[in-house]
This record gives C-alpha cells, structure tokens and sequence, in this order.
C-alpha cells in the first residue's frame, strides 16, 4: 500500500486515514463523506440536527437503517457487563462536562437509567423514548462507522483507521498496541488480516482530574482499574464493542461468546490478554 493512496481527514471528533492502492477517486470520497455525514446527523449528540438530539425529549422517530443491529449489540453489552455498559449514558457523560458544548465542567456523578431496555425501544422501524433521555452510542458507534466507511470503498484492499479503530480488507497489517501511559512507545503490536481491531484508553478523551469518556453508567463515574483495551473481531463494530466491555467485569467472558481476541492493561500496568492471543506482547510471559 503506498503512500499515494493515503487519505485523512477530520471526522466525528477524530482524525481518519484511508488508505487504497491508488488515491480515492472524486466519486469515492464524496461517498465517503455522505455515509460520515448520514452517520454523524442521525447519531451525533453533539449536534442540535441529530436524530439523537430530537429524540432527547422522548418520542419516535423513523429508525436509521443500522439501529437494530447496534442497539441488539448494546443489549448484549448491558447483560454482559451487569448494566455497566448503557446506550442512554448520554446525560452522565453530559453532567461530568463531556457535553454538547465540551464545557468539560464536572457537574457531579449521575447514573444513567438503568431500566433503559423499559425506555428505548426499536422495531417496526421506528425508534422511540419513552421518556427524555440521551443516546450515546460510543460504546461502539466509531467501530460501526469504521465498517460503514470500508464498504463505501467498494472491493478491494483497503485499511481504514479513526483513531485507533482499525478495519484492515484484502491485506495484513501490524499494528502497535500504544503505551496509555506513554504514546511514544507500545506494549506489543498485533498482526492484523482482513478483520479489525479496535482500542480504548482512559488517556483519550481525559480532562479535569481523572475524567475520561468511559463511565460505568450504573455511577456516572470514570472507570479506575482498566486503563486501556484492545480487540480483534471480523468486524469494527464488534471489535469496538467488546473493547469497551472491557473496562468492566463480564467482559472477557463476552469476548470469549463471540470468539474475540483481546488485550488490556491494568491501571497499575499489568497486562492481560486471551488464550490463544496472537498479539506480539513486548512482555516476559
């Protein structure tokens, strides 16, 4: 893959690179930029047009096309976590100052609700709140997007990276796994053929002292033990997802149900990885 096929730019809060053999066409890229944009108007809470934002005060509104197979995957990331992992954290991530404006002014912890399965429903078509709330689906909407924006290339060899979120299509990469503590260096890398691999660090998204963007929705506080997550799936989506489940208790058995390799380190440094973990961990086993 040569460097005159590489592609970046700014989106949803990050910065991307696409890289093909040849540079993306006209055509690609303004195809590109409207499956972000769709993306980004229907499930941004950080924009007042959002399908997210409408929905806030409760209501319906027409589903997008992709809302059941990630508010399905939030369900199983609910179960697996004990309620730690929540599509309606929106509100708590917005009161510790993660908000619309990035205010990054800590209103204090709030939970999220945690009967959200009795609040937000989606089928028929139609995606609805029962009362007002706030979607985020952060948990693993960069991943599904990641998938989104590789189909949108069209066939052939392609690696698509949002910020650490990284879906690699008809060639091998070797990924380094970044140090949380230290981004000059990695704690291993991770050979990575047609699939994805996805990460998380509470060093990403931080302000005030110890804030970060992945509360445990049943507090509303930051997560303290975990301080970076990595996982290897077929698809961004689920990659992202498990990363994210992580960070809390359940989650190493959720990778294991759906066959997902994975790595995290522990805020005091130690590092754990899956059986059979085909990552190159810089580490005396």
């Amino acid at each position: 893959m040569t460097a005159a096929g590489a592609w970046t730019l700014d989106a949803i809060g990050t910065r991307w690179q696409i890289v093909t053999p040849v540079p993306a066409g006209d055509a690609v890229r303004e195809r590109v930029s409207a499956v972000i944009e769709t993306f980004d108007r229907e499930w941004s809470r950080f924009r007042p047009d959002s399908l997210v934002a409408t929905l806030s005060g409760g209501g319906r509104v027409t589903a997008p096309a992709d809302a059941a197979e990630m508010l399905d995957m939030y369900l199983a990331l609910s179960r697996a976590t004990g309620g730690a992992v929540n599509p309606l954290v929106g509100g708590s991530l917005a009161r510790r100052g993660y908000d619309a404006a990035f205010s990054l002014i800590d209103g204090g912890a709030a939970p999220a609700p945690a009967a959200w399965q009795d609040l937000l429903a989606w089928e028929g078509g139609i995606l609805s709140l029962a009362e007002p709330a706030v979607i985020d689906v952060g948990a693993l909407g960069k991943g599904r997007l990641v998938d989104l924006v590789a189909a949108a290339l069209g066939d052939g060899p392609a690696v698509v990276d949002a910020g650490g979120d990284i879906r690699v299509r008809g060639r091998i990469e070797r990924i380094a796994l970044e140090h949380p503590y230290d981004a000059a260096t990695a704690i291993g890398v991770w050979e990575i053929a047609d699939g994805a691999l996805c990460a998380s660090a509470t060093n990403r998204r931080a302000w005030g002292d110890g804030l970060h963007h992945v509360l445990d929705a049943r507090t509303g506080q930051p997560v303290r033990t975990v301080a970076a997550t990595w996982a290897a799936a077929p698809t961004a989506m689920i990659a992202d997802a498990v990363a994210t489940a992580l960070f809390f208790d359940g989650g190493t058995a959720l990778a294991h149900e759906r066959g997902v390799e994975w790595v995290r380190m522990l805020s005091d440094g130690r590092v754990e990885w899956s059986p059979g973990c085909s990552a190159d961990l810089f580490l005396q086993r």
